[in-house]
């Protein structure tokens, strides 16, 4: 079975002050994949402890896949993709280029996310918006791809396998 965690970045978050949504809607569409969520955690816009947390998924846990939700916008305390690319072995830009390109499709400030993804040893790491609605249509957008994605990286699936 297939692994997930779902790290959302989020300072009141993390805090108590306001309640994710994004999180748990992530995890009700993983699981209608049949993927195990093993981990849902939130941290707040700090660089250093979200790449500590994603290294500790990625390189303890070993989830196929990593899921951030938050700090991909244009504030200062929006960090994630920066802490991102700290910890990623090989970018993986046209995940994030076709959530914004079907993002695109739906609402113009889709070009303001500076999401990135990547690869780590054997995870696929993924920063998502930080609205509950769009992190969920850009995961939606990208969720069978990153599975096949998931495949190759195991060793399951050949690279010119059986695509659709």
């Amino acid at each position: 079975m297939l692994t997930a965690a779902v790290l959302t970045v989020s300072d009141k978050g993390s805090r108590g002050e306001r309640i994710d949504e994004s999180g748990p809607a992530l995890i009700e569409l993983l699981r209608s994949y049949n993927v195990e969520v093993v981990k849902y955690h939130m941290v707040p816009d700090e660089m250093e402890e979200i790449s500590k947390f994603l290294v500790h998924l990625c390189d303890e846990l070993c989830c196929n896949l990593v899921l951030t939700t938050g700090g991909t916008g244009f504030s200062k305390r929006d960090v994630t993709p920066e802490a991102t690319a700290q910890i990623i072995e090989r970018q993986a830009p046209g995940i994030a280029e076709a959530m914004r390109f079907e993002s695109f499709k739906l609402t113009s400030r889709a070009i303001l996310s500076r999401g990135v993804s990547g690869i780590r040893k054997e995870s696929i790491i993924v920063n998502l918006p930080g609205s509950p609605k769009a992190a969920v249509e850009n995961l939606e957008f990208v969720l069978p791809a990153l599975l096949h994605g998931i495949a190759i990286l195991k060793g399951t699936e050949k690279e010119c396998g059986n695509l659709k």
